[in-house]
């Protein structure tokens, strides 16, 4: 059996915080999720954790996620000089949208036109909570947005297309071949 890792995480500072998107590695993970076919369960990470969860994303068959290439990846190479991109087995479904559809897609978007839900809050909020000491908060809407990835994932799998809201609210499909 192939162990798929849904993976998201989120950060303690914001992009205006470290001078902008070119210093995505100086915005620090506060929490970071999995969820494991394998293990068939979520397993949450702190920071003191990050190198038990590179770990992880190193022996998974497949790790799945949504901008993770672009940004996930990029904090945690903040936290570990040595963690190499290339080592991983990745499944981006923004990439693969964007290069498909020629613009970029939210999650939400997809979350809501597939599934009609929501995600529970933003990134933005996740780092207040941070700098409130909610990590409970951060950990839950974490957990909730790699159960959506998961989702997402195993419907386009499954159906071979995604469903999304385009800007103008107008639910479209589009093909995929996961």
């Amino acid at each position: 059996m192939k162990n798929i890792v849904y993976f998201d995480l989120e950060t303690q500072k914001s992009a205006d915080e470290v001078g902008g998107w070119g210093n995505i590695r100086d915005m620090r993970m506060s929490v970071g999720v999995t969820y494991s076919t394998a293990r068939g369960d979520y397993k949450i990470y702190g920071e003191k954790q990050v190198n038990e969860l590179i770990e992880e994303l190193r022996r998974a068959d497949l790790v799945v996620g949504f901008n993770t290439l672009r940004f996930d990846y990029e904090v945690l190479l903040g936290h570990n000089a040595f963690f190499d991109i290339e080592q991983i087995q990745s499944l981006d479904m923004l990439v693969d949208l964007q290069a498909t559809l020629g613009h970029r897609l939210s999650l939400d978007s997809i979350a809501n036109a597939t599934f009609g839900v929501e995600k529970t809050s933003e990134g933005l909020q996740a780092i207040k909570w941070f700098k409130e000491g909610k990590m409970l908060e951060i950990a839950e809407y974490c957990c909730y947005d790699v159960k959506i990835t998961k989702l997402v994932h195993e419907y386009g799998v499954a159906q071979k297309q995604l469903h999304f809201n385009d800007r103008f609210g107008k639910k479209k499909s589009v093909a995929v071949k996961w």
